[in-house]
């Protein structure tokens, strides 16, 4: 088999590998992707996209259950969840068509298959155990992502027990389940069979739930969730769980008491683990810390000539970061001045109802960090088009250095905050204080207004509250 050669080879085709090679191709690097499964990876055939086209129906649903309040007579929906889960498919199915094309339009070649490091500057690439190509090049990124990890007692089996990739594809709408885990993935899923007429119980074994947030904006979520008829179980822990025929007994220990809990489904939503094994990393310098390769400031790891990118090279496990590494991974390589990426500047969003967005510093973190710090907060029940909405139920919460009017961290939970907190984004990005964004005219009628009023609260100039 002849040796194929490039200048670049990216090992994987998800939202970090098919973009690095995108740019590098723009570059005029002669570039491959090498991808055993989807194109488009995890995030876009079995994450961000498919969940968001369950959620989207799950809002509907909502909505049509409270057709009253909107001058409707009341109706009695019903739905088909082979059809729901189709329309989802469906979705994942044309956006990962979509990057065929994109890299077939910018001379990308495509390699179906899985692919091993096979000494220097080589890439051994195989299917089914049969060898398909044997690739060169000087520069290799690795972009293999990551899969669901898994609790001893408590593995998947894809019936009872499921990991997301089972929740998304339910054969039938379960009337109860337990989700094991509060972080993005658990209370997405959470919030969907919730608002789909599950009854839901969530398990979160820190203190309260979606610990990474602003504890303001955690309680405030959570009191939304339990108003919406979730129950939730902070500090706890499951200890077991016994299967039945087509139902799960969960045991749940809790502040030193224990219950057991029977529900037709349970979800494991307890993060990732990377995908580095049958990498060929043995014989390399490339260093592997919990399952994660280590990389440096322009992701290269300790073998040169090798970088790795995206949810394989750790938090935080967000798209938009392994695709903003992979644009400057390529560009470091390309020989162009770049910048390292500021973690802190990298916006996470939960897509639950209510939505929860976040980006920079929470109040804790900043007060940990040293910093004397200005707060502003504003409700959505002080904006018009929130209230217009009937999405009155929010808020936002800005955090300011007092000493140099820095915007540390913004945090927000409500209708749409996903789609505003990138104006907070921008400002971190550009380095902006209080005044920059107190000068900003924000248009009326908008949520985004309250953006706004929570910079000036932080300043005691808050007009609308």
């Amino acid at each position: 088999m002849a040796e194929q050669s490039f200048d670049l080879i990216v090992l994987g085709g998800g939202p970090g590998g098919y973009v690095a090679a995108i740019r590098a191709a723009q570059l005029g690097m002669k570039t491959a992707v090498v991808e055993r499964e989807h194109l488009g990876g995890i995030c876009l055939n079995w994450g961000c996209i498919p969940t968001k086209a369950l959620l989207r129906t799950s809002e509907i649903n909502h909505l049509l259950h409270h057709l009253p309040e909107f001058g409707f007579a009341p109706v009695t929906p019903q739905f088909d969840i082979e059809k729901v889960v189709k329309r989802s498919r469906g979705v994942a199915k044309q956006l990962s068509s979509g990057v065929a094309h994109l890299l077939k339009k910018n001379k990308v070649t495509v390699f179906d298959g899985a692919g091993t490091l096979a000494g220097k500057g080589r890439l051994a690439v195989s299917k089914d155990g049969k060898p398909v190509a044997t690739l060169a090049a000087p520069h290799i990124i690795l972009a293999t992502g990551a899969r669901a990890r898994e609790l001893p007692g408590i593995e998947a089996d894809g019936k009872l027990i499921w990991t997301y990739r089972e929740a998304m594809v339910p054969p039938a709408m379960p009337k109860s389940l337990l989700v094991i885990g509060s972080g993005a993935i658990g209370i997405e899923f959470a919030s969907f069979y919730l608002n789909m007429g599950a009854a839901v119980t969530v398990v979160e074994v820190m203190d309260r739930v979606m610990p990474v947030e602003d504890e303001e904006i955690s309680a405030f979520a959570r009191k939304s969730f339990e108003k919406q008829g979730m129950k939730i179980l902070t500090g706890a822990a499951v200890k077991s769980v016994a299967k039945g025929a087509d139902s799960v007994t969960v045991t749940v220990e809790a502040g030193g008491k224990s219950q057991q809990i029977t529900v037709d489904r349970v979800i494991s939503a307890v993060g990732i683990v990377g995908n580095v094994e049958g990498l060929g990393l043995e014989n390399t310098k490339v260093k592997v810390d919990r399952s994660h390769v280590t990389i440096d400031a322009y992701c290269r790891t300790g073998e040169p000539g090798i970088y790795a990118i995206g949810d394989l090279a750790g938090p935080p496990w967000l798209a938009h970061k392994a695709s903003h590494e992979g644009v400057i991974c390529v560009e470091k390589i390309a020989g162009l001045d770049v910048h390292p990426l500021d973690v802190t500047n990298i916006p996470g969003c939960t897509y639950c109802r209510p939505q929860v967005a976040s980006v920079g510093l929470t109040e804790a973190r900043a007060k940990a960090a040293g910093h004397k710090v200005k707060i502003g907060r504003f409700p959505f029940i002080g904006n018009g088009k929130a209230i217009a909405m009937g999405e009155a139920e929010g808020m936002v919460k800005t955090v300011f250095d007092a000493e140099t009017g820095e915007l540390l961290g913004a945090h927000m939970v409500g209708a749409e905050v996903t789609e505003m907190i990138q104006g907070y984004t921008i400002a971190r990005t550009l380095e902006s204080t209080e005044a920059e964004l107190m000068h900003t005219v924000f248009p009326h009628p908008t949520i985004s207004e309250t953006m706004h009023e929570a910079v000036l609260d932080a300043y005691g100039r808050a007009i609308h509250f």
